[in-house]
């Protein structure tokens, strides 16, 4: 039976429920411009699970496992589920912790990036723009040949075990829920204050996550895919269900009175314009090299791809790493150490690049 989400329709109809359900999101207590941020949110589950000490940024964000969780349960429906590792999984957990540094400067994935900008931030314009060159130049090494290697076809129990690490944070967070005013519960740590103690009713962002989850796998949904593949091949699928976020989540803004145009004051963000093209050019060229936007990797790793499995874990432990050591910026601008930390990050980057070419 044709897949309905793979087809143009279907992608545009998927980045119309993204959208809407990111603006409702953040009506329902999310954090300002942040419905939905996959950096974000995986920075505050680092958080709860004490890797950092950022008391602002600290919750079991259940968006998150639900994406992963969604995925799964629509790979299986769908006969889609194949569980693959072995492509250069080092190369690509180094990846996933340079991806979350940049974003991190910036203040938010490729999806808040989007969401920033239909909430009027405008500081988001040169973020998508780091994006954009960050993918643009990943296509030059694509173009000469680089490659991670091939995944190999491995056990079901591989391709399980993030789903079942997620439906053990997901078990965590109803055994340990916040106690009102408490900043832990059992092992959890929760914030009180910040965009950590802002969050959507848990049991709503479950099903939003599990929602999503289930139409980006169906529908191969990925920001970067989106830049790549117009860049590259000229091709707009992917891109049209981009766009479709972007103005549903515009649209359903404005109809909540969640717009507010401009660079200074925006939530959760800084206007420091050099720093944001430069976080973001760091972790588009972080995603182009390793495949796939944060919120594709979660969806494959929901599918039983160990490598992308494997990239997520690096940004979590990246999460950990920005706010221990002062590389993550905050609204006052960038962290003391983020400057270095981006440098740093391209250089890796360039390295993984040129050395990973195929040579005919």
């Amino acid at each position: 039976m044709k897949n309905f989400f793979a087809t143009r329709k279907g992608i545009i109809f998927v980045g119309l429920v993204i959208g809407v359900f990111a603006a409702l999101l953040q009506y329902w207590g999310n954090p300002g411009n942040m419905g939905i941020c996959v950096a974000c949110f995986e920075r505050d589950i680092a958080g709860a699970v004490g890797m950092h000490r950022a008391g602002v940024v600290q919750y079991m964000r259940p968006e998150i496992m639900g994406f992963v969780l969604g995925s799964m349960v629509a790979a299986f429906i769908g006969r889609d589920f194949r569980p693959r590792a072995g492509s250069a999984p080092i190369v690509r957990f180094v990846l996933g912790v340079f991806a979350m540094i940049g974003a991190l400067v910036f203040l938010g994935c490729p999806w808040r990036a989007l969401l920033r900008l239909a909430g009027g931030d405008l500081n988001a314009i040169f973020g998508i723009l780091g994006l954009v060159v960050g993918v643009w130049i990943g296509t030059l090494f694509f173009r000469k040949g680089y490659n991670l290697g091939r995944s190999q076809k491995t056990y079901t129990s591989v391709g399980l075990l993030m789903p079942l690490i997620m439906a053990g944070f997901l078990v965590l967070l109803f055994l340990f829920p916040q106690i009102q005013g408490e900043a832990k519960s059992g092992i959890l740590l929760y914030s009180l204050k910040g965009p950590g103690a802002m969050h959507a009713p848990m049991l709503i962002a479950l099903a939003v996550g599990l929602l999503v989850g289930a139409l980006a796998q169906r529908s191969r949904f990925c920001t970067m895919g989106a830049f790549r593949d117009l860049i590259l091949f000229r091709q707009v699928h992917l891109f049209s269900g981009v766009l479709a976020l972007l103005v549903a989540a515009f649209a359903m803004n404005l109809v909540l009175g969640q717009v507010n145009v401009g660079f200074e004051g925006q939530p959760v963000a800084h206007s420091q314009a050099v720093w944001n093209f430069a976080g973001m050019l760091l972790a588009g060229l972080c995603f182009a090299l390793a495949g796939g936007c944060p919120g594709r990797q979660l969806f494959m790793a929901g599918e039983g791809d160990g490598d992308s499995a494997v990239f997520v874990f690096g940004m979590i432990v990246g999460a950990a790493f920005a706010h221990n050591f002062g590389l993550a910026s905050s609204p006052k601008g960038v962290g003391p150490h983020g400057i270095a930390a981006v440098f740093i990050g391209l250089a890796v980057c360039l390295f993984i690049g040129f050395t990973m070419r195929k040579k005919a």
